[in-house]
């Protein structure tokens, strides 16, 4: 029997309704319950061999708090197929927009139930809106959906255009163990953790600025690969001062939402990396402001504190994140499937394919349609309510941090 109770919350109604079915030999056989301002609703799906007594007794007790009841007898070989499928992984479904939220939940709920999926539960992430400060304030849900799920990789896709057209960002997740335990985060520096393209800045103070930005839309073109652009720009930096990289280090501004990002991971016990495709000085700078764990990125030869435009050791490419990803996860003790990995660009995308969870943020229009998860309208920290923390799980940990 499915009891359905709605209306004012009332202090010790659960314990009075499991006395009920204590008392009249009841098996719990599920159970859910949300308050939503005082207002509550309450689902228990119990079995009795006593059904006509426990219903009557449930009743009363109703009437006496003058909540709302309804009573549904479900059927044997209904409730089979139910518990047979309830927990074979069910979609986890992040939607975070600004501004009205009913325009966003109406289209994802349209195509919700346009593949025959449906929303189980509902989790606020964001705090509730302050009404003195406007309506363009964060307004994030976890949804669980379950259903037909066999078709979820066409589902994501129509999912992730539908975000993109109409300006909210959208996560689609299998609710595995592993979605519960990621571990570690690799980040993609310039353009993804920072702000600036650090070569492009240096190639400006250098007066090199245009022969650099021609060389980049040639790799982006396909006519370079970007080992050998990589090459051919840091030879334009010959005979830079070393200080101005200092300068430039000292100068990059973290993307919004980075510090907060970081410093809540850290207090979660992630491991963080940076794989990039610049310049370790720029990363190790990162690392000391941070408390980031790994750095792997470019080195140029120094001579007498003047560049030589010459690159030591390997180029951190497209596979070399993805090699260090798999490095470090496997130093670390870990699966892929517990790994993140966050950049804007189409060296990233073998990483973010390659991790359990690849975020494309701010990305340009094909690493978007490309990677599976993409934030494109709220700062960095918005990954933590993909990872399934709410503001107030981040507001607890940096206030226990400081």
């Amino acid at each position: 029997m499915l009891v359905s109770i709605s209306g004012q919350d009332k202090p010790g109604l659960m314990s009075a309704l499991m006395a009920i079915c204590a008392d009249h030999g009841a098996q719990l056989l599920d159970m859910g319950q949300a308050v939503i301002h005082d207002e509550l609703a309450l689902g228990l799906l119990v079995s009795s061999s006593q059904p006509e007594a426990l219903s009557r007794a449930i009743a009363a007790r109703c009437e006496q708090t003058q909540s709302s009841l309804r009573l549904e007898r479900v059927d044997a070989a209904d409730y089979g197929s139910w518990s047979q499928t309830i927990f074979k992984s069910p979609l986890i479904l992040t939607l975070l927009t600004s501004g009205s939220a009913a325009d966003p939940l109406l289209a994802v709920s349209t195509l919700t139930h346009d593949y025959q999926m449906n929303i189980d539960t509902v989790r606020r992430l964001t705090k509730p809106r302050s009404l003195s400060e406007g309506t363009d304030q964060r307004f994030g849900v976890e949804m669980r959906l379950s259903g037909e799920l066999e078709n979820s990789p066409e589902f994501q896709a129509e999912l992730l255009k539908l975000a993109d057209r109409s300006g909210f960002d959208v996560s689609l997740q299998r609710d595995s163990v592993f979605r519960r335990n990621r571990r570690l985060v690799a980040f993609d520096m310039d353009s993804t953790l920072i702000a600036e393209e650090v070569m492009d800045e240096l190639a400006k103070r250098h007066g090199v600025g245009d022969q650099v930005v021609a060389i980049t839309d040639a790799a982006m073109a396909g006519e370079l690969d970007f080992k050998e652009s990589f090459r051919q720009r840091a030879a334009l930096l010959e005979g830079m001062p070393l200080a101005v990289l200092h300068e430039v280090a000292e100068s990059v501004a973290l993307n919004t939402g980075a510090r907060r990002l970081i410093k809540a991971l850290k207090h979660f016990g992630y491991t963080i990396a940076v794989f990039s495709g610049g310049f370790q000085y720029v990363g190790e700078y990162l690392q000391r402001q941070l408390g980031i764990d790994y750095v792997y990125a470019n080195q140029l030869e120094v001579i007498d504190g003047v560049m030589s435009g010459k690159v030591l050791g390997d180029i951190v490419d497209a596979q070399g994140k993805a090699d260090l990803l798999r490095e470090i996860a496997g130093k670390e003790g870990i699966s892929l499937a517990q790994t993140i990995a966050v950049g804007d660009g189409a060296n990233d995308l073998p990483m973010l394919q390659q991790a359990g969870l690849g975020v494309a943020y701010h990305a340009k229009t094909v690493v978007r349609e490309s990677a599976k998860h993409s934030i494109s309208n709220f700062g960095l920290d918005a990954i933590l309510y993909l990872i399934g923390f709410s503001d107030l799980d981040v507001e607890q940990a940096l206030t226990s941090d400081s």
